[in-house]
């Protein structure tokens, strides 16, 4: 009997040991699944009550309708907003990839005196308060006469998504080996040749997610545009303005299309950069 009892010891510590991670991690995914909640509600909200009937939103819900849906759809302003916010993203998902490659190539590439500086003056923008951002560029674009255009917004915004893009294209150059290139060099490649034949393919999902996450950032983005846009209202300004009025029961239904062109964009950048490492590679 003696001989068993340390056995048994041993089995009733693991048993509590396993008790205690089964807990630990039903709380985790408790904490998670009411995180979850906390953030979706308010969007499953907008998306529920852009298709209720009632021009207020109010519970019981007033039954299905797709007039607020028509009503956007029927809006001159709106659709204009709508344009410009798809002008600015591609533009600026275009300029901020490129940006960003060139940023996340030069920090992967070279050595140099203030290269934490140059990192640093990259990624800061997203860091600094959108408000005085905003006043800051309309300073800046009303010196230089660009203020109140679709080019200022764009401006504006790549200076926000180029650091986006750097990062994630960063850290798809972090797993290709210098030799690479070197050995594209000593088989006669320029160095421009060896970026676009052998560094350009490899970053191709980074580059491809860069742009997607590039176009939500600027789809999203609002407070800028309002204050260096003028006239020129991309969609999520024109929310804003209709808040400022009366309360429109066509805030919900553009806010359920922003949520959806949003949400797809992040979901194709997050496709795209699903790269998978460690793979045996077939051989003949």
């Amino acid at each position: 009997m003696t001989a068993a009892t340390p056995a048994l010891v041993v089995d009733d510590d693991m048993a509590a040991r396993q008790r205690r991670t089964r807990l630990s991690r039903l709380a985790q995914y408790g904490f998670l699944a009411l995180l979850f909640a906390f953030m979706a509600t308010p969007m499953l909200v907008v998306v529920v009550f852009s298709f209720d009937a009632n021009r207020f939103p109010a519970i019981p819900w007033g039954g299905f309708s797709l007039k607020w849906h028509r009503a956007v759809l029927e809006d001159g302003m709106i659709a204009d907003a709508f344009l410009n916010s798809l002008k600015v993203g591609f533009g600026t998902a275009v300029i901020s990839t490129v940006l960003g490659f060139a940023a996340a190539y030069i920090d992967y590439r070279w050595r140099f005196r203030g290269q934490s500086a140059f990192v640093l003056l990259v990624a800061m923008p997203p860091a600094v308060p959108v408000t005085i951002l905003g006043m800051a560029m309309l300073a800046f674009l009303s010196r230089i006469g660009l203020f109140g255009t679709v080019e200022a917004i764009m401006a504006c915004h790549v200076v926000l998504a180029t650091s986006f893009a750097m990062a994630l294209i960063r850290l798809r150059l972090g797993e290709l080996g210098p030799e690479v290139e070197q050995a594209a060099w000593n088989l006669g490649a320029s160095p421009s040749v060896a970026v676009l034949l052998i560094v350009v393919p490899f970053c191709k999902p980074a580059l491809i997610a860069s742009f997607f996450l590039s176009a939500a950032v600027s789809f999203d983005e609002f407070m800028i545009a309002w204050f260096v846009g003028g006239v020129h209202e991309t969609l999520p300004v024109r929310i804003l303005n209709l808040l400022q009025g009366q309360v429109n029961p066509k805030i919900n239904a553009i806010g359920t299309l922003v949520l959806v062109v949003s949400i797809t964009l992040v979901l194709l950048a997050q496709r795209f950069m699903r790269v998978r490492t460690g793979q045996p590679t077939a051989t003949a």
